[in-house]
């Protein structure tokens, strides 16, 4: 498909990028730039030459929430279904099997959060912030809030929904919104060295793990780990099982299944 809101590249190493590419508006969230991020992530999930997504901005931020000048004169209900669309790429990325790791530089701040905080691991320039800003303009975060919960817990959300301050990218780091912080000039190239590791291990393992870890995640204690186990179980059937302990027995490096 081509894209007018966003760019799809895939490289040799099994990782593609998504790049949000409205740099004059600091890629802030219209509908149609929402349908086309949500778009690529579920073919990208589809493609045998794609094993982990790295998710970035074009321009001096990764994403600066929703474009307010799309917001006036709805009713009730068009708001619903505009809001909607504007959250599903925040749901489709733990929906997906394959890994996404949002690289952070400049401003991620509202929906731009949320997408950092949905996304399964994310970098951060040193300079970058992140916050969930909308109280600041009379509204709130309440649709990014609930992944940044996960990742933060209740207070520390509830102080970046209450007060709408960016944080540094150190105290991201530290309250566990991203996981690493790297200088700004190593920040695309650490990122994709990283998302090239993660490519290099077995796909069936990772998507099998993704799965049952976001099924998991609201189940009660036992539960859950019913649940992992009967992954485990399913995982320990897969070629890919095999593969990997003959390798290890054998002293070679495994050859991995595209899925």
């Amino acid at each position: 498909m081509g894209y007018e809101n966003i760019m799809v590249e895939m490289g040799g190493d099994c990782v593609a990028e998504i790049t949000l590419n409205r740099p004059a508006s600091l890629n802030t969230f219209t509908v149609p730039l929402a349908k086309e991020l949500n778009q690529a992530l579920q073919e990208l999930d589809e493609e045998n030459r794609v094993r982990v997504i790295i998710l970035k901005g074009a321009g001096k931020a990764f994403c600066a929430g929703i474009d307010v000048s799309d917001f006036s004169s709805k009713s009730a209900m068009e708001y619903w279904r505009w809001v909607e669309w504007m959250e599903a790429p925040l749901i489709t990325m733990s929906r997906i099997s394959k890994p996404v790791i949002a690289q952070v530089h400049g401003v991620a701040a509202a929906n731009g959060a949320g997408l950092v905080a949905a996304a399964d691991l994310a970098t951060a320039g040193e300079n970058a912030r992140l916050g969930l800003t909308a109280i600041n303009v009379g509204l709130n975060c309440v649709g990014p809030v609930v992944p940044v919960t996960r990742s933060v817990g209740r207070k520390r959300a509830l102080e970046l929904l209450f007060f709408g301050n960016l944080i540094p990218a150190g105290e991201a780091l530290r309250m566990g919104l991203v996981n690493r912080v790297i200088p700004e000039a190593d920040l695309e190239k650490e990122t994709r060295a990283w998302a090239a590791v993660l490519a290099q291990k077995s796909p069936q393992a990772l998507q099998i793990a993704k799965k049952a870890f976001y099924a998991a995640a609201d189940m009660d204690y036992y539960k859950a780990f019913a649940h992992m186990n009967e992954a485990f179980a399913r995982l320990c059937s897969t070629e890919d099982a095999k593969e990997g302990i003959s390798a290890f027995l054998e002293k070679r490096s495994p050859v991995w299944k595209e899925k």
